[in-house]
Order: C-alpha cells, then sequence, then structure tokens
C-alpha cells in the first residue's frame, strides 16, 4: 500500500482486535482469524494486529507472527493490515521484514518501554525503524516529555504514514500539528473513542478502538459524526460509550483489554483469558455490569452477535 493510501486510511476508525487463546492458554489463530474477519466486514478502515488490546507484550515473537499471519488471513484484503511491531529495535526491524513478506499494509511500532529511553532516541527508533521497513509506519507515541521539534522530526519523516498520539499533552499536539509537515504523517487519536472528539478539535484525524471488536457501529457513528464536524453527536455517542470504556480503566488500565474480552465472548467467540499481567477475569459483580450494559446494546442493536451466542453464554 502507498503511503498516501495509508494516511487516508488512518484518517478513519483503527480497529485493535482481540488475541484469542484456546483452553491451553496458546494462541488460537483460527478463532484469532474469526474476531479479524469480524471487525473486517463491519467496514472499520485500518485494522491493527497485534496492538496493545491484542495483547502485544505478552506474546512471544513468535506469538506476534501467528498473530499477524491470523489477522491477514481473516481480513482477506478487505482492509489494510496493519502489523504491530516492536521490543528491541533489531527485533521490531525482523517484524517489519516478516510482516511484508505475509502480506501486511503498514507497521505499527509500539513506543519502546526501556526505562531509560530518551526522548530523542525514542524518535530516532522509530525513524530508524521506518528506514528499515519496507512498508509505511505508524508511531506509537505514548510518553511524555517530548519536544514540538522532536515531534515534528517524526511526523516529517519519508515513511512514517501517521503518529498514534497516545498521550493528553493537548498542547504539545496543537502545536506540533502546524509545525509539521501538511503533507507529512497523520496525527491520529490513540487514546480512542473518549479522547476523539478532543483531538479532532486539536487537528488530529481518525482514531483508535478497541470498542470494534464488539460494536464497531458505535465507533463508525462517532467517526462519522467526528467527520461532519456534528461534535454535539459525537459526544452524546461518546456518553453511551461511557460505562464501557470506564470499565476499562479500572486497576490503572489493567481491566482494559479483560473488559474487551469479556464483551467478545459475551458477543458469541470465546477467546480466553487475559495473560498475565493483565487482569485474567472480571468479578462477578463487575461481569455482571458488562452484560446489563451489553444487553441494552444488543436490544439497541448497536453489538454483533453470533449465531451461537446463547450457547457460548449458557456455558459461561
Amino acid at each position: 500500500m502507498s503511503i498516501a493510501s495509508m494516511r487516508k486510511a488512518l484518517t478513519g476508525v483503527s480497529g485493535v482486535p482481540v488475541t484469542a487463546y484456546d483452553g491451553g492458554g496458546e494462541v488460537e489463530p483460527r478463532i484469532t482469524a474469526k474476531v479479524y474477519a469480524r471487525v473486517a466486514a463491519a467496514g472499520i478502515h485500518n485494522i491493527v494486529a497485534a496492538g496493545n488490546t491484542g495483547e502485544f507484550y505478552a506474546l512471544t515473537p513468535q506469538e506476534i507472527r501467528i498473530v499477524h499471519e491470523a489477522a491477514v488471513a481473516g481480513v482477506d484484503g478487505q482492509a489494510p493490515v496493519t502489523a504491530a511491531v516492536g521490543r528491541s529495535l533489531r527485533e521490531a526491524i525482523g517484524m517489519a521484514r516478516d510482516a511484508a513478506a505475509m502480506g501486511a499494509s503498514a507497521v505499527m511500532s509500539h513506543q519502546p518501554v526501556d526505562p531509560f529511553a530518551a526522548p530523542s532516541a525514542q524518535i530516532d527508533y522509530f525513524c530508524t525503524l521506518a528506514d528499515a521497513s519496507a512498508l509505511p509506519l505508524v508511531a506509537y507515541v505514548r510518553a511524555e516529555g517530548f519536544s514540538v521539534a522532536e515531534i515534528v522530526r517524526l511526523a516529517n519523516h519519508g515513511n512514517i504514514a501517521g503518529i498514534k498520539f497516545a498521550t493528553t499533552d493537548l498542547m504539545l499536539l496543537s502545536r506540533a500539528i502546524p509545525a509539521a509537515d501538511p503533507n507529512g504523517a497523520l496525527f491520529v487519536c490513540g487514546l480512542a473513542e473518549s479522547w476523539a472528539p478532543t483531538f479532532t478539535a486539536a487537528g488530529a484525524r481518525g482514531f483508535t478502538s478497541g470498542l470494534v471488536n464488539v460494536a464497531p457501529k458505535l465507533s463508525l457513528a462517532v467517526h462519522d459524526a467526528l467527520e461532519k464536524g456534528d461534535f454535539a453527536a459525537a459526544r452524546a455517542i461518546v456518553g453511551k460509550l461511557e460505562p464501557f470504556e470506564r470499565m476499562r480503566t479500572k486497576f490503572r488500565n489493567g481491566a482494559n483489554v479483560t473488559v474487551v474480552k469479556e464483551a467478545v465472548t459475551y458477543s458469541g467467540l470465546d477467546v480466553g483469558a487475559v495473560r498475565a499481567p493483565g487482569l485474567p477475569q472480571l468479578d462477578q459483580q463487575d461481569r455482571e455490569e458488562l452484560h446489563r450494559l451489553l444487553r441494552g446494546w444488543e436490544a439497541e442493536g448497536d453489538i454483533q452477535t453470533q449465531p451461537d451466542r446463547q450457547a457460548v453464554k449458557a456455558a459461561g
């Protein structure tokens, strides 16, 4: 995919599917591919394989490859597949080469988690990876402390399609966007639907989403409202999502993927528990609260379900 086409896709919703595990805790590629196929069929514009909602840091490099392969198979050309890479720079370069060979459209680099990572050196990490990648790169910026000049250097790199901006430093975002080359990387809201209206007002386009795993219609409705400049409508939908998103933030975001996986299982695809160090399962009270919310969404036609959902629910 050309970098221009990738930037166009990034103006939409970048969905991050979960990774399914079998009863023994191993990656289950068949169910994982089904999750990706369902998200693609919903019309999500860009699909990120092995992102944070896909438990990137709980997977081995070989398992990440399995997830990338399942994603490409499940999406089956219906949308771009952006393969998430990371860890050491050498590992990330190797993952990017593998992603290109298996037919991914782009790669997304997770931010380095080294405790001694310096801001300017993190930009070097992203740029070096972009230099080595045959595919356009999306840089996932989560840390604080970057200067406008550093973010602009990243945005102006010729092979960086977008910056997934995932901090609440809106002053930095609002200063970096006009300072960067307007033909350079697209700034994307990396904090999902809840922050999308605010980021859009600051000049970002598109947003990431874990909600697409179960309620892509709501994600797309937020996007449609923002594309029309209807911030009131977008805020109204975000208000509907708030209980779900707030539940994900419990335990300093430790329940983030757990809530999504429980919702996917409710909808008819048993994707297994979350691996440590994430919260493995919701407690009974939170599970019941989540199911009440999902029943409401189901009644309104907002969530995707599988034909065998009742059997899955009965087993749970």
